[in-house]
C-alpha cells in the first residue's frame, strides 16, 4: 500500500502578493513580511503570484523563501485569485509587491478578524518625496475608502470563508477590482477599517503628471465599462510599459 502522506500544518494566515516585473521592489515588500510573520505567533505563508514577469521576480521570490505561483493572466483580478486558490490560510492578506506593511499593520488586521470582522483594508501613504498633488490622492483615498467602507488594493485583507461566499475579485475587471471586491464583503458583515497605514510606491504618480492621472481617474469615472476592457487605453497607467521612476525608493 502506498505509504500515508504527511497531513499539512494548519495555516492561519496566507499573504497573498501579486507582481509582474517586480524585481526591485518585491524584496522589500517580502524583507517586511517576514519581519511581521516573526513577531506573530500564528503559523503564516507567503504566497508570491507572478503574473508574466520578464525579470527577475519569480527568482527573486524563490529566494526569499516564499511559495511562488505563476500565471500567464496580465490582468489584476486573476492574478489575485489565483493566490487565494493555492492559499490555505484561514485568513487572508492581499499585499501588493511595491508595498511594505508592518508587524503592527497585520496585527491589527488579526485583531479585527478575529473580534468579528469579515474584511477590512487600512490607510495608504506614498513612499519617498511625491508632488503636492500626490499627497492629495492620498488624502482623497484615505477618506473617500473609509467612509465608502473600501480597501485599497495595496492591503486587503478577508476571512477564507467570507473569500469564498463573496466569490472573488471579479475577473471581468483590469481595474479598480479591489473595490468591487470590497463592496462584496461589505455586504457580508462588518468591514473594518485600519488606522494603520501600508506604504506603497508613489512611483505612478512621480512618473506621470497630474494631468494625466486624474484625467484617466475621471474618464473612467464617466464610463466605468473601460475597466472591463484589456485594450482600454485608459488602463495603460497600470498595465502599458512602466515609465522610469525619477524618485525610486529601495
Amino acid at each position: 500500500m502506498p505509504a500515508a502522506e504527511t497531513p499539512l500544518d494548519p495555516i492561519t494566515l496566507s499573504f497573498i502578493v501579486p507582481a509582474h516585473d517586480e524585481e526591485a521592489l518585491l524584496p522589500r515588500t517580502l524583507a517586511a513580511l517576514e519581519d511581521s510573520i516573526r513577531v506573530l505567533a500564528d503559523t503564516c505563508e507567503i504566497i508570491v503570484v507572478d503574473d508574466a514577469s520578464g525579470d527577475r521576480t519569480p527568482e527573486i521570490a524563490r529566494e526569499k523563501g516564499a511559495r511562488l505561483v505563476q500565471v500567464q493572466n496580465r490582468q489584476i483580478s486573476k492574478t489575485r485569485n489565483a493566490g487565494a486558490v493555492a492559499a490555505r490560510g484561514d485568513f487572508l492578506i492581499f499585499v501588493d509587491a511595491d508595498s511594505v506593511v508592518s508587524s503592527r499593520l497585520v496585527r491589527s488586521a488579526l485583531v479585527a478578524l478575529r473580534r468579528g470582522a469579515v474584511a477590512g483594508g487600512s490607510r495608504i501613504k506614498f513612499d519617498g518625496e511625491v508632488p503636492r498633488w500626490g499627497h492629495a490622492i492620498e488624502w482623497i483615498s484615505n477618506h473617500v475608502y473609509a467612509r465608502a467602507g473600501l480597501a485599497s488594493g495595496s492591503f486587503l485583507f478577508c476571512t477564507r470563508a467570507a473569500f469564498d461566499q463573496a466569490g472573488g475579485f471579479d475577473e471581468s475587471l483590469f481595474g479598480a477590482e479591489e473595490a468591487a471586491f470590497s463592496r462584496e464583503l461589505g455586504k457580508l458583515g462588518k468591514f473594518a477599517t485600519l488606522r494603520d497605514e501600508v506604504i506603497t510606491s508613489g512611483r505612478k504618480v512621480r512618473a506621470y503628471s497630474a494631468r494625466e492621472i486624474f484625467g484617466t481617474l475621471v474618464r473612467l469615472g464617466i464610463r466605468p465599462s473601460l475597466l472591463r476592457s484589456a485594450d482600454s487605453p485608459e488602463l495603460a497607467v497600470w498595465y502599458g510599459e512602466r515609465r522610469p521612476d525619477p524618485g525610486a525608493v529601495h
